[in-house]
């Protein structure tokens, strides 16, 4: 398996990481603080089981430094379940899945959006708020997934499918949003399938969301792109067998970009947000979260009877994302994310058709 990054948008190069560590230690007090951390208690208290005193002395001053600026810009952080703990719980305002960031990407009465998340996020932000500020600390975090993914790539699958409404994940780019005809998350995907019309359905880019999704609506045929997320495809259900026979009394948790085969073998498959609510319904004495890294540490402080064990993966994309960045995010006021106003009215029609197809099967 190979690494995918973005290649359009490189990440910052150590003469530009110079220029920015020596331009903030120019502006901000950033040395590692034992008085920053006292001052910032009640926040480390939300993650003392997983960040060290001595490691929050060192966050602490950076988390100072980027709530005063939030203040002063109009801004709001918005994070993924996927960012570390020192960015979702000591900056962010709103945290959760991609489609709970994308509702209360509509809902923020801040002039400016950090997303703390990948640039299809920032994308989307961009796209239900075109006059607000949306910045990306890293233009760098790109995402296997939608990278994987083009609007021709959508026109073929309607040539191969005629008829067939398009569904494309969240985790696509704005010009791919714009040549489907609806979008979903991991935590709707089924609902949106099941509530359209036609018994074939097309599934983009996720090809193990789109299998796992055919095996909750049955009724559907469901075609399917050969995209997968590098994060969730290289756990396997030998994986998890030789894991249950170590540890037989854990609780199997998997995200459903994870194989089928994987999440048939899991006690739980649900979206970031679903894992989450499970863990805090369920209170399993050991858990085992078949996903990215920082979901357990997220969430562990809140559940002290809970033990997270096993293997875990790395996102290199979403771990672009650090403090240092959000602070010259904001206090550059860089990069602001654009999206061509033609692409983002159809883009906007898709990701609004979710958002409210999710509304009416909460209902």
């Amino acid at each position: 398996m190979s690494l995918r990054m973005n290649a359009t948008a490189p990440s910052f190069t150590p003469a530009a990481l110079a220029r920015m560590r020596a331009d903030l230690a120019a502006s901000y007090d950033l040395a590692p603080s034992l008085a920053a951390a006292e001052a910032t208690r009640d926040i480390h208290a939300r993650m003392d089981r997983v960040v060290p005193l001595a490691d929050w002395a060192r966050h602490a001053p950076y988390v100072l430094a980027i709530n005063r600026l939030k203040a002063e810009r109009n801004a709001a952080i918005l994070a993924h379940n996927y960012m570390t703990p020192d960015i979702y719980h000591g900056i962010a305002d709103v945290v959760g899945d991609s489609l709970q960031l994308a509702i209360a990407a509509t809902k923020v009465d801040a002039e400016v959006i950090v997303q703390c998340g990948v640039h299809f996020m920032a994308e989307t932000s961009k796209i239900l708020n075109p006059a607000k500020t949306v910045l990306m600390p890293d233009m760098g975090a790109g995402c296997s997934l939608a990278e994987s993914i083009t609007p021709e790539g959508i026109a073929a699958m309607r040539a191969k499918y005629p008829g067939a409404p398009v569904v494309s994940y969240v985790n696509t780019t704005a010009e791919v949003k714009a040549a489907s005809d609806v979008c979903c998350t991991s935590s709707n995907a089924a609902q949106i399938v099941a509530a359209l019309d036609g018994d074939t359905v097309i599934m983009t880019p996720d090809q193990y969301l789109a299998q796992n999704v055919a095996r909750q609506v049955p009724g559907k045929r469901i075609g399917w792109g050969e995209g997968s997320c590098i994060v969730h495809e290289r756990f396997t259900a030998q994986d998890l067998r030789e894991f249950r026979a170590f540890q037989p009394d854990v609780q199997i948790i998997a995200h459903p970009e994870c194989p089928p085969d994987v999440a048939a073998e899991a006690d739980f498959s649900g979206s970031t947000a679903g894992i989450i609510a499970f863990v805090e319904r369920e209170r399993p004495a050991k858990a085992m979260l078949v996903t990215e890294c920082s979901m357990a540490s997220n969430i562990a402080d809140a559940l002290p009877e809970v033990d997270f064990v096993g293997p875990c993966n790395m996102c290199p994309y979403m771990k672009m994302i650090t403090l240092e960045k959000v602070l010259w995010s904001l206090h550059t006021m860089t990069t602001p994310v654009e999206v061509d106003p033609a692409i983002a009215a159809r883009a906007r029609i898709a990701v609004e058709r979710m958002i409210e197809l999710s509304r009416k099967a909460a209902a």
